[in-house]
């Protein structure tokens, strides 16, 4: 995928707000820290676009992104351990979940995953929404250059068997290296281009 332009549009808590294009949409989620930010700067070309931080909990809207004027790119809140109060995460919930089973635009969600991490209670119910509202997703395990050859295979079939799935299922990816980044591209048009 050649990046001609990528930029923020708008931050949005519900619907009314949402962008008003026809444009097939990405999402990015997953457990608070996870390196999502990261993923979509490394995808994008770009060192800033997505603001990261080393504070779990730090993207509390929904921020839409459009990407070639063709494509819309969605990071989501982070689920999990961030340090917020309870009533906050409810409220992201509500807000994820209205975003996920209201968006006729939505083609598929990265969902992103530690690779030093077996996924938890957070991650399996995430992906039960997105199965409940039939939405495809592409599963990413970020942070591989934190470990090494070994210890990733090692890692991707523990997280594989955690999921029922095979190793093949998991994409490694690293912003580091940029290991990982085309098998995503490949998924993400695979998914934009698919008419549901």
């Amino acid at each position: 995928m050649i990046i001609k332009s990528a930029e923020f549009v708008i931050s949005a808590v519900k619907p009314s707000q949402y962008p008003p294009w026809n444009l097939p949409e990405i999402a990015f989620a997953g457990r608070s820290n996870v390196g999502k930010s990261s993923l979509i700067n490394t995808l994008l070309n770009r060192k800033h676009l997505v603001k990261t931080s080393s504070t779990p909990g730090r993207t509390q809207l929904i921020n839409f992104f459009s990407i070639n004027d063709d494509m819309g790119f969605v990071d989501i809140p982070g689920y999990g351990y961030a340090k917020v109060p309870v009533s906050v995460k409810k409220g992201w919930g509500a807000m994820i979940e209205t975003y996920l089973s209201t968006r006729s635009n939505l083609k598929g969600v990265v969902l992103i995953f530690d690779l030093r991490r077996t996924p938890g209670p957070e991650d399996r119910t995430f992906m039960d929404w997105l199965s409940h509202y039939n939405i495809p997703f592409i599963r990413v395990l970020t942070k591989a250059d934190k470990l090494s050859k070994a210890q990733q295979a090692k890692q991707q079939a523990i997280i594989a068997d955690s999921l029922l799935l095979e190793k093949s299922a998991l994409i490694l990816f690293s912003t580091k290296s940029g290991i990982g980044k085309k098998p995503i591209w490949d998924a993400i048009e695979k998914l934009t281009q698919s008419i549901n």
